[in-house]
């Protein structure tokens, strides 16, 4: 290497100093190797279990970053992995690329250029791969092996510090063994890399090492009860069961017996004993969703479990002592419940000992393409494509939905767009793409960048007349802020947004105003 190509490396050994994020520290990486070598495109991709995952990518669609190659499907992919060298292949290769319809430089599918990547390893384990794309098929030509090797060597640097940063940061050893077993068992993560995903990830690792009681709100479909299977994932009782129980989908007359059991005669069909959840969750954590539904006269009965531990089964005079840690979730404002006698303040103060929010989809900005490159990838799996990519117009689209359904909507969405894709296609197409039309959102699109003015009821002004400047502005702001909470069902976040103020200032001027 000369002098001159040397130059971009000072820049990542200067990093390796500086207290940089993983994400960061990466995504300098991949942009100084695509200084130094003539490449349309980067990417760095961890092993975990069978798959590869994006931590990086420089030249691809944003997109990209929610997808989950499994390393059987994409041969090339494999190839690299098993490889201790360097791997090139030839621009009539018949393996599939997996990045086909990917790179930003080109929006049709792409069946000649130069491709090549190098496996990566910590502690002669492998750790994952570096990828190069360039859409000249000679772009590689006059690399010398012994400068790739350089640089692999040079990314397992970076990799191996960022992971030893990690770890010294990271609070407890334990955190880190429950993190690694959530990703073997195979359970779904939470993605995005958001400044709101990011407050919501520090808040779960908060609490989880803890045996508080957490209350999960948010909209219906912004994934409450993936946010719960990570509290216990990371908890202490990770070993020990998650019991699930759908507060909504029970009878009233069953709700008792579903939570404490009952013994065999109790009631009209009990024809033998059940043990109930909590006996069930025993040693681990119950997660009783949609708690707001609990009908009013089995509210005191759960309040006395928490409190003392003690349960008792329909129909019997013993009780059964029981450990559990209780996850509730609802998307109910349980504050306004207890206010208008529909949900008992001493259960809502018990079961919100540590409450977290989760985001709505809307406040999450361009997680939503994370998002949407992971269910592309789910479906380009269960349907046996080759490919599924997103054109332009599709990820403006994306990107300028409001999200009413949140995550949810957009997993759905992308399963019919990807069957209207598929109609009537040929089945040997290499690369199926994803169109505005495909998606048919509906309408222009509605961006949060600048609120809407909020409309004002003339009526509001005149009962401050008279009134000190002080006081007139604080009663007009009491009566602004209730009519638009009361236009969003008492959301502060979807209110603050509207009002165009910080969620954290909003709802201090709430609880100031008293409102």
């Amino acid at each position: 290497m000369t002098t001159n190509e040397s130059y971009p490396l000072l820049g990542v050994i200067a990093d390796l100093a500086r207290d940089m994020a993983a994400g960061d520290r990466f995504q300098q990486l991949l942009a100084t190797i695509r200084q130094m070598l003539p490449c349309d495109a980067a990417a760095l991709l961890q092993l975990r279990g069978t798959e590869l995952i994006p931590l990086a990518v420089d030249g691809l669609s944003t997109d990209t970053l929610g997808r989950h190659f499994v390393v059987d499907d994409h041969p090339r992919l494999a190839k690299i992995l098993l490889s201790h060298e360097p791997v090139r292949f030839a621009a009539d290769s018949p393996l599939p690329d997996p990045y086909d319809g990917l790179l930003h430089a080109v929006e049709g599918d792409l069946h000649v250029h130069d491709c090549l990547g190098i496996a990566l390893y910590l502690h002669g384990v492998p750790w994952g791969v570096l990828t190069l794309d360039a859409l000249n098929a000679n772009a590689f030509d006059q690399i010398d092996p012994g400068e790739l090797r350089y640089l692999a060597r040079l990314s397992e640097a970076v990799i191996r510090i960022t992971e030893l940063t990690s770890q010294l940061q990271s609070r407890t050893e334990h955190h880190q063994a429950m993190t690694q077993a959530l990703v073997a068992d195979g359970q779904q993560e939470l993605i995005g890399r958001s400044r709101a995903m990011a407050q919501l990830q520090q808040e779960i690792e908060m609490v989880a090492r803890s045996d508080l009681a957490v209350l999960i709100t948010g909209e219906t479909g912004v994934g409450k009860e993936l946010v719960a299977r990570r509290v216990h994932a990371l908890s202490n009782r990770a070993r020990a069961p998650l019991i699930y129980l759908n507060c909504a989908a029970l009878p009233e007359n069953l709700v008792e017996s579903e939570l404490f059991g009952h013994t065999r005669g109790a009631f009209s069909g009990a024809v033998q004993s059940r043990v109930g959840k909590f006996e069930l969750a025993h040693g681990g954590t119950l997660f009783l969703d949609e708690v707001g539904e609990l009908p009013l006269t089995v509210q005191p009965k759960l309040l006395r479990a928490l409190q003392s531990g003690e349960v008792q089964r329909l129909g019997s005079d013993s009780h059964h002592q029981v450990d559990v840690r209780i996850i509730a979730a609802s998307n109910r404002d349980l504050h306004r419940e207890v206010a208008e006698g529909r949900f008992r303040a001493d259960l809502y103060h018990r079961l919100g000992v540590y409450p977290i929010a989760v985001p709505s989809l809307r406040e999450r900005h361009k997680d939503v393409l994370l998002l949407a490159g992971h269910f592309l990838e789910q479906n380009r799996r269960r349907i046996g494509l080759r490919g599924l990519r997103l054109d332009a117009a599709a990820r403006e689209a994306l990107l300028g939905y409001p999200w009413p359904g949140n995550v949810r909507e957009l997993e759905h969405l992308i399963s019919r767009a990807v069957l209207k894709a598929q109609a009537g296609q040929d089945g040997s197409r290499r690369l199926l793409t994803i169109t505005a039309e495909l998606l048919d959102l509906g309408g222009p699109p509605v961006t949060s960048s600048s609120p809407a003015p909020t409309p004002v009821d003339p009526q509001m002004t005149s009962p401050v007349a008279g009134l000190p400047l002080r006081e007139a502005t604080e009663q007009f702001q009491v009566q602004l802020i209730r009519q638009v909470l009361e236009r969003h069902d008492n959301n502060q976040s979807r209110a603050a947004q509207e009002l165009g103020v910080d969620r954290g200032n909003f709802s201090r001027l709430v609880k100031r105003l008293g409102v």
